[in-house]
């Protein structure tokens, strides 16, 4: 039985990434040795998408958080210097933004309608 998701950034600058998702994101984290942070979350969910009418290609993943106010999220990480690719959109599911990551990586942030 399937019990969670393992969710990875792959990134060109490891020890910036990580101390982004604990230090902006607050998320907290579990060093399995060497300064390698784990970060568990109590949430998880899966979906797929048809690659139709999108820019992704066939095995594309994308990385998304989630929050309960998206305006008040968006801009406390914009007070811990985080930046924002655009401006929040509706986009009928949830409120999308999306927001870089150091590290060359980069990830989407909603207010979930469902």
């Amino acid at each position: 039985m399937i019990t969670g998701v393992h969710a990875m950034f792959y990134s060109s600058d490891p020890e910036a990434t990580r101390a982004f998702l604990r230090d902006v994101l607050q998320l907290k984290g579990n060093d399995v040795g060497g300064g390698w942070l784990i970060f568990p979350l109590s949430q998880a969910e899966v979906a797929v998408h048809p690659v139709e009418d999108t820019e992704a290609t066939p095995g594309a993943q994308e990385f998304s958080f989630y929050c309960e106010d998206i305006h008040a999220t968006a801009a406390d990480l914009k007070s811990r210097g985080t930046k924002l690719s655009g401006e929040i959109e509706d986009m009928g599911w949830g409120l999308v933004v999306r927001l870089e990551i150091p590290g060359g990586c980069s990830g989407m942030i909603y207010q979930r309608k469902y």
